[in-house]
């Protein structure tokens, strides 16, 4: 019923009254609803109370005030917001099948929304985090555990390429989790909802996520090889066509330093509770469209054909190397990630 949902008298005296409401499926961090004002079809969205509530809603509600300046939009428009109940008030949007080559789309539509915190947007919003020293001791040691011998130069490599990525120019507004499913493909183009992990930061970290296989997501997929470099291709020159420069970072080390992070192999729930790479070696778990050893062997395979010819990671890429060729021989039956989208 319309009167269980969170539409305050703040909302009720902006908007009207909503008519018609329905819940819809949302993540246990938050409750959805579909509703109408003045015939007009709205989502209503809340964030449920627990630990970093407010700030996932402060992210939310920052990105989408960023997003509300793209023309053609990126975003559903905000149409009204309570933050003392953590609410949001969005448009509707129609959702329709992706087409067969979406990735190509998707990656414009990501370029044009990293954009938008160009020119001193997008207050607010937190610095995006990458890989740290500790990480880089977790994948060495995960290493060692699969039988690899750890090349001389393969710390220093990955020390090196940590601070790499910390000193990257942190300009564009990044989604936080840009995953199928939370991309909207409506008559007028993909629009991106559930901006709870926003941030800002190098748009190449999240650019990788295209040849990395979606690290944060649980519908882990690699894409057909030509449409990847298309879709890579396609997200370089939109970036160039609304900045005017071209994009900044290795996409080498991006996807790297996506291999180096055990959180990436769970949902979210379950990040920053243990050392998840350490697990790897004693058992394996199935999170979506993949398991977290096919989620592992993909991001040491792209690693390893990333760095073959660059002399400045020699070592790394010969570690990738030695680790997938050491995971297939312990478990022959780790198939590659899916090609399509759930």
């Amino acid at each position: 019923m319309w009167s269980r949902l969170p539409f305050g008298e703040r909302l009720r005296t902006e908007l009207g009254t909503p008519r018609g409401a329905r819940r819809l499926g949302s993540s246990p961090r938050s409750r959805v609803w579909r509703a109408e004002l003045s015939g007009t079809p709205v989502v209503v969205k809340q964030l449920r109370a627990g630990p970093e509530a407010d700030e996932r809603y402060a992210r939310e509600l920052a990105a989408l005030r960023l997003t509300g300046r793209a023309d053609p939009p990126v975003a559903p428009r905000l149409l009204a917001a309570d933050p003392d109940a953590r609410v949001l008030v969005l448009e509707h949007l129609e959702h329709r099948t992706p087409r067969e080559d979406w990735v190509i789309d998707y990656a414009a539509a990501l370029a044009r929304l990293h954009a938008l915190a160009g020119g001193g947007h997008g207050h607010g919003l937190p610095a995006w985090s990458g890989p740290t020293g500790e990480d880089v001791e977790a994948f060495l040691r995960l290493a060692r555990e699969l039988g690899a011998v750890v090349p001389a130069g393969a710390h220093a490599e990955l020390d090196g390429l940590v601070d790499r990525l910390a000193a990257l120019p942190g300009r564009a507004l990044l989604h936080g989790d840009p995953c199928p499913g939370n991309d909207m493909h409506t008559g007028d183009g993909i629009r991106f909802v559930d901006f709870e992990q926003a941030s800002l930061g190098p748009g190449i970290v999240e650019l990788a996520y295209l040849r990395i296989g979606f690290p944060t997501c649980w519908c882990a997929t690699a894409p057909a090889s030509q449409r990847l470099a298309a879709a890579e291709a396609a997200y370089r020159a939109q970036w160039r066509a609304d900045t005017g420069t071209d994009v900044h970072g290795d996409l080498a080390d991006a996807c790297t330093g996506w291999l180096l992070r055990g959180d990436a192999l769970v949902q979210r729930a379950h990040r920053g509770t243990t050392d998840h790479l350490a697990r790897i070696p004693h058992r394996d778990w199935t999170w979506g469209t993949a398991t977290a050893r096919q989620r592992l062997a993909h991001r040491l395979r792209t690693v390893d054909r990333l760095t073959a010819d660059n002399p400045a990671s020699r070592d790394l890429g010969r570690l990738a190397t030695a680790m997938y060729e050491g995971m297939l021989a312990r478990w022959p039956g780790i198939r590659p990630l899916p090609e399509r989208r759930p």
